[in-house]
């Protein structure tokens, strides 16, 4: 482990001052203390006169100008063994060294030394300094962490992260299924490269473009593409770190971002989560919040204001353009808004292609049928549907990818993790009948996806499962496809009714009922596919701010949302009753499929529509048809 050199002067320091402590008193002593520390009793004064006056001492030694004396007699009590003591003499003894040549005693004076003076001084000056220097080092290397004491003095500096040339290791072959979006902003890529091809013609370079989308799709992955290709200086900021508790903060943010930006220009400031930031203003109780709505116009004022910033592309993403304020939005700020929405099956193909270079995949594996099957994933949703195949794989301990793991990965990833097979007693059965309840009305009513497999496996919160994949991709949905799906979802309810009775039917309908009641209702709401006519009677959906529509206004009177309740009712209860009328005329075909699906608790879709096919008189439902003739208010 590499440690700077600030580091290391902040462990080394106390040991200096250890050291030097220890140092200073071994060195600073006298030789007083070292013969003191060979004196290991004390005598008295008058003791002392005594052995003097018996001829017992031999030696005395005056330190501290004749205060203290060290002195070696004979010890009677020890055989007159010479001893050392240490003696305290009064202050007026003016007569003991008289006494001490009489008596032919050898003895010496010791002056005082004024080292300690010199040491004194000398650790009064270098332990202050260092201690300062310590302090000093710790306050600098505080500052680097976020929050830390050096914070206060940059608190309203910017935040964003900036690299001159951005090493994202991302470029945009390595995003995939966005071909419309990379197109859009290659061209902003060829602006800070070569900007003289537009310059030429007249044409200006884009301030700012705004990446919408659902989350997922790729948005900031297009962000660090867009840094890698350009190779100019990037900025790199999230919406949310504008804003603090304290007011002018953010804005001082917003002002020192953009200077900075201004001092490297050409080149890119990437706004993650915009909508932190670029609320509506005046939305809310009491006008919203006021340290955002300053750091929204601090932005609104850096992007084009008086001064303007030429050289500066803005690059911001969002999921939630539906709240920005209008004036972020207008041309001038954001002159582009790119929409990044969920790849079809060519760019879940492209994708898969992507995130399946690093992974060892068996060759039964084909993209291609992984992609018809995931339908509505996003690009987070494939890469994260790969991983856990690959963690499957692993766990099992198998050299490659098989479609097994990846089949087992769609399930976990749209129904959650595998749970305990269940014993096979009444309920087992009861769930059966539910779940091909469901698979048999979608493969009889026309204008359902077809069954791709039905399992009793339980995921998450199901005990069981039917799988409906749809043949091509579906931007636009018709009225017959609405009908047939409502038939199917309430297929397990009717087969509940029709096998066990209504006394036995159960609460495993209730999510499909939920659905069920929100198809109908936004038939008659907002497509216009029911008897009231082509009328948009649903009010503002998806409100974010509580103050805007506190008092919702009704869009409609009582009579029409009497009818908008007895139209809904009449499209759930005709599709029940064709639900109740297909389980009724095929009950031999219901009774063997759950027999072969509470033995081999999974069938796959093909398998089912073979069995289904020996049932030739059944004929399809026209579920259109029959609501036409029903008698609807």
């Amino acid at each position: 482990m590499k440690l700077s050199w600030k580091t290391a002067l902040l462990w080394i320091t106390p040991i200096i001052l250890v050291g030097f402590l220890v140092w200073q008193g071994s060195f600073a002593s006298s030789p007083m203390e070292s013969s003191r520390s060979t004196a290991s009793t004390r005598m008295t004064y008058g003791r002392f006169l005594e052995y003097l006056d018996d001829h017992r001492v031999t030696s005395v030694d005056l330190y501290e100008n004749g205060r203290t004396a060290i002195v070696e007699a004979a010890d009677p009590e020890l055989g007159n063994r010479l001893q050392r003591w240490r003696v305290d003499l009064p202050a007026n003894a003016p007569e003991l060294i008289t006494r001490l040549r009489e008596s032919g005693i050898s003895f010496d004076t010791h002056p005082p030394r004024n080292n300690g003076v010199v040491w004194g001084f000398l650790s009064n000056l270098i332990f202050p300094t260092l201690l300062l220097a310590g302090l000093f080092f710790l306050f600098r290397r505080s500052s680097n962490v976020p929050g830390g004491p050096g914070q206060a003095m940059n608190f309203g500096k910017s935040k964003a992260r900036f690299q001159m040339e951005a090493k994202t290791g991302v470029k945009f072959d390595d995003v995939a299924g966005v071909e419309e979006a990379k197109e859009e902003l290659q061209e902003v890529v060829t602006f800070l490269k070569q900007p003289e091809k537009f310059t030429a013609v007249g044409a200006k370079i884009p301030k700012g473009a705004l990446l919408v989308g659902p989350p997922g799709t790729g948005k900031t992955l297009l962000a660090k593409a867009i840094a890698g290709e350009a190779g100019v200086p990037f900025f790199s900021i999230s919406g949310s770190e504008f804003v603090e508790m304290f007011v002018g903060v953010g804005a001082s943010r917003v002002r020192d971002l953009f200077k900075k930006a201004k001092e490297n220009a050409p080149c890119i400031v990437f706004i993650d989560e915009i909508d932190a930031v670029g609320r509506q203003r005046g939305a809310g109780i009491g006008g919203g919040n006021d340290e955002r709505e300053q750091t929204l116009n601090q932005l609104l004022t850096e992007m084009d204001g008086f001064e303007g910033n030429s050289g500066i592309i803005v690059i911001a993403a969002t999921n939630r353009v539906d709240v920005l304020d209008s004036a972020l939005l207008r041309p001038g700020r954001f002159d582009r808004q790119v929409t990044v929405d969920p790849p079809d099956i060519k760019g879940r193909l492209q994708i898969l292609e992507v995130h399946a270079r690093n992974k060892k995949l068996a060759e039964e594996v084909s993209l291609e049928a992984i992609a018809r099957r995931t339908p509505g994933f996003t690009g987070a949703d494939l890469a994260n549907l790969l991983n856990e195949a690959a963690i499957l794989t692993a766990r099992r301990r198998k050299a490659a990818v098989t479609m097994l793991e990846v089949d087992d990965a769609v399930d976990r990833v749209v129904a959650g993790m595998e749970g305990t097979p269940l014993v096979d007693n009444k309920n087992k059965r009861l769930i059966a009948y539910h779940e091909i309840g469901h698979a048999i009305v979608g493969t009889l009513v026309k204008g359902h996806d077809p069954v791709q497999k039905v399992t009793l496996i339980p995921r998450g919160q199901a005990q069981g499962l039917t799988w409906f994949m749809p043949d091509e991709e579906q931007g636009l949905i018709t009225r017959t496809q609405i009908l047939a799906r409502i038939a199917g979802a309430l297929g397990g309810r009717a087969a509940e009714e029709v096998i066990f009775g209504k006394a036995e039917v159960t609460t495993g309908a209730g999510n499909d009922l939920q659905q069920v009641t929100a198809m109908a209702r936004q038939m008659v709401t907002r497509f216009g596919m029911s008897n009231l006519g082509p009328l948009f009677l649903e009010g503002p959906m998806g409100e974010v701010f509580l103050g805007r529509d506190l008092m919702m206004r009704s869009e409609y009177s009582n009579e029409i949302a009497a009818s908008v309740d007895a139209q809904v009712h009449a499209i759930v209860d005709c599709a029940y009753h064709q639900a109740l009328d297909i389980i009724s005329q095929n009950r031999p075909l219901v009774d063997r499929l759950v027999d072969l699906l509470v033995d081999k608790e999974t069938i796959d879709g093909e398998e089912l529509r073979q069995i289904v096919a020996e049932y030739t008189a059944v004929p399809f439902v026209l579920p259109d048809q029959q609501l036409d003739r029903a008698n609807l208010p």
